[in-house]
């Protein structure tokens, strides 16, 4: 009977303990800041209290080197269940096979955010958007009051724009009409491509088979480009750029949202206001991306996984997250109708660029042919100064990249 009543009691523990069991999934993001983390575990707090047989095991990455982690956790069969991922790197984990395909499960919730075509690789969908981004242009009102223009004034298409920057760099040599940037890797192509979608230019063809960058429209916004950096420019890093506007030397740059969060904390005090990239004859195209969560195609959890990613990215979160972190671009379009957003027309200047935006192609060579993009740019601004042979170089680089394929 002891033995009988033993065995009884471990039965019981064993149960109990695998009826209290729960389901662990790995979480691995890039929001490191101490204002942004309490934020993100707070939102993981309030998964599992609603979904108590689900526990969340977060891991911090850093963009030094978190691309690495991840590569060499896919390569390991050590994935995470869900991931982070900058838009850039979609094509390439979807490619390799490490990304589970959600074409399928987002198909009832895919009207309710944008960003779903930089997660679409070859028809199939392999990350559900979370916070976007675009860059948008910060003009100094007072410099253009200064250079007589009325104080409603609004620079839509390159005409404008241009003759505002002249005015503006005449004032004096301590301003200057344009902030340029150097060659900051990673930062040079995004300045540079607003301008070259601006003016109906294509990295590839409609079918992809061709590239483009060396056609006329893509000369002709380089040398836009080349010409606003000689005669106008003052030519530093984005910071050094962001720090010249604020004390009120540039008239115009373009930047994205984290100029705004900036100008809020650091109390600047800077007649400024935000507006479309402007176009060739009315408003242009500017440069967008953004951060995805996906799953990984070994994870043993993948309907946990997306519990959690829904979530995560539901319209209320993705608010509270934009409040903690000043964010302009939720992917959800509820959470962009929030009062939040709609009560600042900075943040409205964001959202309105995101619909007339670009993105890179999804394409898991993207980090070869970005660099052939940037290279030419760098060529044209402090090199050769040849646009047309620049871009003709560069497109011979990337027709290269996609032969080897």
């Amino acid at each position: 009977m002891r033995y009988i009543k033993y065995a009884t009691t471990a039965l019981m523990l064993f149960l109990a303990g695998s009826i209290s069991a729960k389901t662990v999934l790995n979480f691995w993001q890039f929001w490191t800041d101490p204002n942004i983390r309490p934020t993100i575990e707070s939102i993981i707090g309030d998964f599992e209290k609603a979904n108590p047989d689900i526990e969340i095991k977060l891991t911090n990455l850093t963009w030094a080197n978190g691309h690495e982690k991840i590569v060499l956790a896919f390569a390991s069969g050590h994935a995470p269940d869900v991931v982070e991922l900058g838009s850039d790197w979609i094509a390439q984990f979807a490619e390799s096979g490490h990304l589970a395909d959600l074409s399928e499960t987002v198909v009832p919730f895919k009207k309710d955010f944008n960003g779903w075509s930089m997660s679409t690789y070859k028809g199939k969908v392999y990350a559900v958007p979370w916070i976007l981004g675009t860059r948008v242009m910060f003009c100094n009102r007072a410099l253009l009051n200064l250079a007589g223009y009325e104080h409603d004034f609004i620079p839509i298409n390159w005409e404008q724009f241009l003759d505002a920057v002249h005015k503006v760099n005449n004032l004096g040599e301590d301003f200057y009409g344009w902030g340029s940037n150097t060659a900051e890797k990673h930062r040079l192509y995004k300045k540079f491509l607003p301008f070259f979608w601006s003016n109906h230019a294509q990295i590839f063809s409609d079918d992809g088979r061709y590239c483009l960058l060396a056609s006329e429209n893509a000369i002709a916004a380089l040398q836009f480009y080349k010409d606003l950096h000689d005669c106008c420019g003052y030519v530093a890093n984005q910071r050094g750029i962001e720090d010249a506007f604020l004390e009120g030397r540039i008239g115009f740059i373009f930047s994205g949202d984290w100029l705004l969060k900036r100008i809020e904390l650091e109390k600047r005090n800077v007649d400024y206001f935000t507006t479309l990239v402007p176009g060739v004859e009315y408003t242009g195209r500017s440069f967008m991306g953004g951060e995805f969560l996906a799953i990984s195609q070994q994870s043993e959890q993948k309907e946990a996984a997306m519990k959690f990613i829904r979530f995560f990215t539901n319209p209320e979160n993705q608010v509270k997250f934009c409040k903690a972190n000043r964010s302009a671009n939720p992917s959800s379009i509820v959470a962009q109708k929030d009062e939040y957003f709609t009560s600042n027309p900075n943040l409205q200047t964001f959202i309105a660029q995101l619909r007339s935006s670009n993105h890179p192609p999804v394409d898991p060579d993207w980090v070869y042919i970005e660099e052939a993009i940037e290279g030419a740019v760098e060529d044209a601004l402090f090199g050769s100064g040849e646009v047309a042979n620049a871009l003709y170089e560069a497109r011979k680089k990337i027709d290269r990249i996609k032969q080897t394929k």
